[in-house]
């Protein structure tokens, strides 16, 4: 492939205050929701990514990096900060976009882009939700502009999207998988050692801050020291870990052949349930972070499963993966469920009293933030259809990194299908959290290719 025009200097780019305003600007637009429900949008998981700093502690299952991003601006002050600053990085990473793959952008353009996304799709429910899950986005942008559009950024912008990227990758460890799917893709269309390089650069340096990370919290140097107890709740879900149990046990002497008659399980109740055998032994006496203690022998459980039944694994993974695609509605990721044991427990213990009295306020607190939400919802899913067809026309017609963003964007999808739906469970949140790629790479593919971006040095 030829080199992509619109190449900038080697040094940084002059922010001229037109680009500042639209990025801000953009900012705004993308945490509408925050400003509707009346306080930033949580999840019950948020609860272990602000525990990261305020308690401290190194959660189980949550990976390192979102909850010192969290805490480097709220201060135990308030959680409108980190909303900003989530949002801020978002529109950066758009404007930035629609330079790598159209050439330019300019701050009419950015605000146009911006307020479709916000009316269309379901970027600002996930931008202004305290929860990595947009950064599964990110990443995969990251890496796109690092390996097909490195030469529209400046010297200063390619460093800084590398540290986005580093960030985004390490904040949840499905973004691995997706980063790692966009890589290869680089390789495939750009057939350069440089672009492979800066592509990978980002998740192999997230990679080492994971080992580090758990290496200092957990004292093991692993990507993931409790992984495979998400992986066995899959695999005995679908059935394979299941039949192994019940034909290896009891000689395998493994704890869970006590309850090989009540397997298979949903994988969220096996994991979460407080009956569960992870949570309650077979005599009924709870057992304290039974899922931790579970870990080494569901490795062991794992291995066999996979050389006993390698075809049905596949099998149950691609079924997941293609009923993850099926699942991109929001809705999942807006009711107050758990959140006065989670989320609110934390703002009351970390945070000034007015911050509690305003979590509370909130709608999504007081419960009522789906049905005040489900108007602006409904058009996601026509667009959603719509972007199909365009994103494959944007391919025919669109110029080189044009069609590198809509290929990104398919890759990026899949990916996360595959990283979600196969080794954890199908979830609406989980597709969701990504889908608005589509029709973001569809409108920039379609859009008309523009000069060097005014703001360039």
């Amino acid at each position: 492939m030829a080199p992509c025009p619109g190449r900038v200097g080697p040094g940084g780019a002059e922010l001229l205050p037109g680009t500042a305003l639209a990025i801000l600007a953009g900012a705004l637009l993308l945490a509408w929701p925050a400003f509707l429900n009346g306080y930033p949008l949580v999840f019950i998981d948020t609860v272990s990514y602000l525990a990261q700093t305020i308690v401290p502690e190194m959660p189980w299952d949550k990976a390192p990096a979102y909850g010192p991003f969290l805490h480097a601006f709220h201060w135990r002050m308030t959680l409108w900060g980190s909303l900003a600053a989530q949002v801020a990085l978002l529109s950066w990473m758009l404007w930035l976009t629609q330079r790598g793959a159209r050439g330019g952008v300019t701050p009419a353009a950015h605000l146009l882009l911006c307020a479709a996304m916000v009316a269309l799709t379901s970027l600002p429910w996930f931008a202004a939700t305290l929860m990595p899950d947009v950064l599964s986005g990110v990443a995969a942008l990251a890496v796109f502009l690092l390996g097909c559009a490195r030469p529209r950024l400046s010297r200063i912008e390619a460093v800084a999207v590398l540290l986005v990227g580093v960030f985004a990758v390490a904040a949840h460890l499905s973004h691995l998988i997706i980063a790692a799917a966009v890589v290869a893709l680089v390789v495939v269309l750009e057939r350069r050692v440089g672009s492979a390089l800066r592509a990978a650069a980002a998740p192999a340096l997230a990679i080492l801050v994971l080992l580090g990370a758990n290496l200092a919290g957990h004292g093991r140097a692993v990507l993931s020291p409790n992984g495979a107890i998400f992986l066995l709740a899959r695999l005995q879900a679908d059935g394979p870990a299941a039949a192994t149990l019940r034909e290896r046990c009891p000689d395998a002497g493994w704890y869970l052949c006590a309850f090989a008659d009540r397997l298979p399980m949903d994988s969220d109740e096996f994991l979460w349930d407080p009956a569960s055998p992870v949570s309650r032994d077979a005599d009924g006496h709870p057992r304290f972070m039974g899922s931790v203690a579970l870990v080494p022998e569901a490795q062991a459980i794992i291995a066999a499963t996979l050389a006993d039944r390698p075809f049905a694994v596949l099998r149950a993974m691609a079924g997941n993966a293609l009923a993850q695609l099926a699942l991109p509605q929001v809705g999942d990721t807006l009711p107050d469920t758990h959140l006065a044991l989670s989320a609110r427990r934390m703002v009351r213990d970390g945070f000034p009293p007015r911050e509690l009295a305003a979590f509370d306020a909130g709608l999504q607190m007081r419960g009522l933030l789906p049905e005040v939400a489900a108007p602006f919802l409904r058009p996601h899913l026509p667009v959603l259809i719509a972007a199909v067809p365009l994103a494959l026309l944007g391919l025919a017609r669109g110029g080189r990194e044009q069609r590198a963003l809509v290929l990104a964007a398919l890759v990026a999808i899949g990916a996360n299908a595959a990283a979600t739906g196969a080794l954890s469970k199908p979830h609406h949140r989980y597709e969701a959290r990504i889908i608005w790629l589509l029709p973001l790479a569809a409108m920039l593919a379609l859009a008309p290719r523009r000069g060097r971006d005014p703001g360039l040095a």
